[in-house]
């Protein structure tokens, strides 16, 4: 079966290796997987999100329009045709993500973002979303070293309101999202993340260590 799996949280959560340690397992498992992430997932996406992190300052609202625009272009090229396949797609960053930065965090209001987004996606909602939950002052420590890019050069108090518009959007619809404490080990993160997936492929549970179809 298809399936859209999304990994939300802030900037150093840890998104990027839970979605390879998830598709790798999967993978074990004999599904077939697409890993994907916003923006940038598309070859217009890669153009869009090099001015985003690293353009020149741009108002909120055309920020806010660009990432709508990389969604349409990523959904329509990747997201769907692969869940035509009966792949499970797994994407690092979605709606949520223009809803908290965007809606709440450059104050453009979260219900008016998301309508933006559910417009330019035609409405496609995951079936899971997975928010990894950091402190922001953890999760930009762990950036250092990098290079920051505009985003994550916001104040401490941007990102802390962007990690309560993450959890409010969260708390507002808990079957469909999987919290965890990013500040945890990653592989007791990859377990929890791979029971929920499990649960949601109809996997049966055999013994702790092995899943059947």
């Amino acid at each position: 079966m298809s399936a859209f799996i999304v990994f939300e949280g802030g900037d150093g959560a840890g998104k990027s290796t839970q979605v390879g340690l998830l598709a790798q397992w999967l993978r074990e498992q004999n599904v077939q997987v697409e890993e994907t992430r916003q923006p940038g997932g598309t070859r217009l996406g890669a153009s869009i999100r090099d001015l985003l992190l690293h353009g020149d300052s741009m108002t909120a609202r055309a920020e806010a329009l660009l990432y709508a625009a990389d969604r349409a272009q990523h959904v329509a090229e990747v997201v769907r045709p692969a869940l035509d396949a009966n792949k499970v797609v797994l994407c690092d960053r979605y709606i949520d993500s223009s809803a908290a930065y965007q809606g709440f965090g450059r104050g453009l209001g979260v219900k008016e973002v998301r309508k933006i987004s559910l417009w330019a996606t035609d409405r496609l909602e995951p079936n899971l979303t997975v928010l990894l939950d950091i402190d922001p002052g953890v999760g930009l420590e762990r950036q250092q070293g990098r290079g920051l890019d505009r985003l994550e050069q916001e104040s401490l108090t941007f990102h802390e309101g962007v990690r309560q518009a993450f959890l409010t959007l969260a708390e507002a619809d808990p079957a469909s999202y999987l919290i965890l404490n990013a500040d945890e080990d990653a592989r007791l993160l990859h377990q929890r993340i791979r029971e929920r997936a499990a649960q949601l492929l109809g996997f049966s549970c055999v013994h702790s260590e092995e899943w059947t179809r």
